[in-house]
């Protein structure tokens, strides 16, 4: 049995108190959640936010990282620099880096690999824009994403690794996909892992990303394939996240 996974992205909000606050608030639903937590907040506040949630169910993630061990590159941080400060989860190729920072599919599988290579829990991020979906491109859209990491890093490593479906259309915007449109792209992303490996395929956890709120995660949460939901805007309100985190029960 999968168990539930809620992950709260905060983006670029929150400064360290207030980062620091919002995790206090969450522990204090944590405690009999169903679900095991996730939060990832801004950079500049990982270190607190990980000595804030010492000794508690929830976990913290970080929203980025580079590739490389170390090197010239002025801005970035390494995954073995987000272990060192006790991160223990990683977003990579969330919709927003492709979008905005042009990062291609071989990127982010350098990425996934990166973070693997430290020891960080990578949660892979897939998803079609508005356009795709219109064009009835997104199962070849979400497969092509899913292969350029399954290629390069194999079915094993997702042993070890967490997969968010994301449709970029319902980011922000306040319109979520229906339980049968992500329970349809779960699936099918559920299947293509299995079909490579049946145990990891049955073990791996894919979280629903797109405008999660208290008010719809019950029914997204009980489709056979939804583990869970990697959460926006919600996940910057102590009271709204916890209803989401129990609605995965």
């Amino acid at each position: 049995m999968r168990k539930k996974l809620i992950a709260g992205n905060w983006k670029m909000y929150k400064t360290t108190s207030e980062a620091v606050a919002l995790v206090e608030e969450i522990k204090k639903g944590a405690a009999g959640a169903p679900s095991d937590i996730l939060v990832a907040p801004p950079a500049t506040s990982l270190v607190a936010a990980v000595a804030a949630a010492k000794g508690s169910p929830v976990a913290v993630a970080s929203q980025n990282m580079h590739f490389e061990k170390e090197g010239a590159f002025t801005g970035e941080v390494s995954a073995a620099m987000l272990k060192d400060v006790g991160c223990r989860y990683v977003l990579v190729g969330h919709s927003e880096r492709r979008q905005l920072y042009g990062e291609s599919d071989a990127l982010v599988a350098r990425k996934f690999m990166a973070a693997q290579s430290q020891g960080l829990l990578p949660v892979l991020c897939v998803g079609e824009t508005l356009e795709e979906r219109e064009g009835n491109q997104t199962l070849d859209v979400v497969s092509r994403q899913l292969e350029a990491v399954l290629a390069v890093s194999g079915v094993a490593s997702f042993g070890t690794a967490v997969i968010a479906y994301e449709p970029v259309w319902a980011i922000g915007t306040g319109r979520t996909a229906s339980p049968e449109q992500a329970q349809e792209v779960h699936a099918m992303i559920r299947a293509k892992v299995a079909g490579l490996d049946a145990t990891i395929g049955g073990l791996v956890r894919i979280l629903y990303g797109g405008s999660v709120k208290a008010s719809s995660a019950q029914e997204l949460f009980a489709m056979p394939d939804i583990d869970g939901g990697l959460v926006g805007g919600a996940s910057l309100k102590a009271d709204e996240f916890a209803r989401i985190c129990a609605g995965a029960g």
